[in-house]
């Protein structure tokens, strides 16, 4: 309550593709159903003129340029994993946890199908969820002694050749310790939440989300020892592209924030102070998310009773 006794404004915000059909649908019907139940509906100042064109009777719902804090009690995003990528950003300022409805083909960080949209307005409304917290990565650049860049990922720090150019040639370091360098396509500094994505592609071991652990694959690397680094939640990662390096390379922090790489740079991450925070419906463990999302075959298999 405020300091009238009244009882607080609730918000929730919709984060959706607005270039998607389906995602502008569904963001009109979750709008009407909140504003139904006294909830404000707020979505980023962008994307309103493309709701109020989908149906212009929704003059109630507040635009969030983001140049000002808000009030909102959960962040709610219409659309695949790239959509609740961009959500996470918003997160990082609101601090209110994220419910992803799945628009996508994988969707490994919804929550819920387009299906089941209805009954999570629903739960929502009741505050019927738990927040689970999710490791991010706090990752910087130096150049020399000097930080360039600093920025942060959910998924992965992707350092990539910059085009379609030679090899780079890295060093790799973990707790300020060399343990390898060779010439690759790319090393990836990723969460266990981003063992499922770019990771996953370049070979890296799935890990449990919840896990607290992170990840370094190279990916086409040429030399002996270039297995996936599993390190402590502690340490530090650290990839420098050499200074005889062919070719300069790229930072791309979940597929959406990039940096240039000359050579000589060092990319060092870490475990992120703040953690993506997701509203999480069912209990079901992860194993059951992994089977149906990369619908592995598990027909018949008959579980030894406990």
């Amino acid at each position: 309550m405020n300091e009238a006794g009244d009882v607080a404004e609730r918000r929730f915000l919709l984060a959706f593709h607005p270039g998607r059909a389906e995602a502008v649908e569904s963001a009109v019907t979750i709008a009407r159903r909140l504003l139904a139940a006294s909830v404000t509906p707020v979505v980023l100042t962008d994307d309103r003129p493309v709701l109020l064109e989908a149906e212009p009777a929704l003059t109630a719902v507040e635009g969030w340029d983001r140049s000002g804090p808000i009030e909102v009690e959960l962040i709610m995003t219409l659309g695949g994993d790239g959509t609740i990528l961009r959500a996470a950003e918003l997160q990082r300022e609101l601090d209110a946890p994220l419910l992803g409805i799945n628009l996508g083909h994988v969707g490994f960080l919804a929550e819920a199908e387009v299906a089941e949209s209805a009954e999570v307005v629903e739960r929502a409304l009741l505050r019927d969820y738990e927040v689970e917290q999710r490791l991010t990565l706090c990752v910087r650049v130096f150049r020399g002694d000097e930080l360039v860049h600093e920025t942060w990922a959910v998924n992965e720090a992707a350092i990539e050749k910059s085009g379609s150019g030679r090899m780079i040639t890295t060093l790799l370091e973990i707790d300020s310790r060399a343990v390898s360098s060779f010439g690759t396509d790319a090393v990836l500094l990723s969460t266990p939440t981003g063992s499922t994505a770019y990771s996953f592609s370049a070979g890296g071991p799935i890990v449990w989300p919840t896990a607290e652990v992170l990840l370094l694959v190279p990916l086409g690397a040429h030399a002996l020892f270039t297995r996936p680094l599993v390190v402590a939640p502690t340490s530090t990662m650290a990839v420098t592209i050499a200074e005889d390096s062919t070719h300069p390379a790229v930072l791309w922090c979940d597929s959406r924030r990039s940096f240039d790489l000359p050579q000589g740079s060092r990319v060092e991450a870490t475990r992120d102070a703040k953690p993506l925070r997701l509203a999480r419906l069912s209990k079901a463990p992860f194993a059951d998310r992994l089977v149906a999302k990369f619908h592995l075959p598990v027909e018949g298999f008959r579980r030894k009773r406990l």
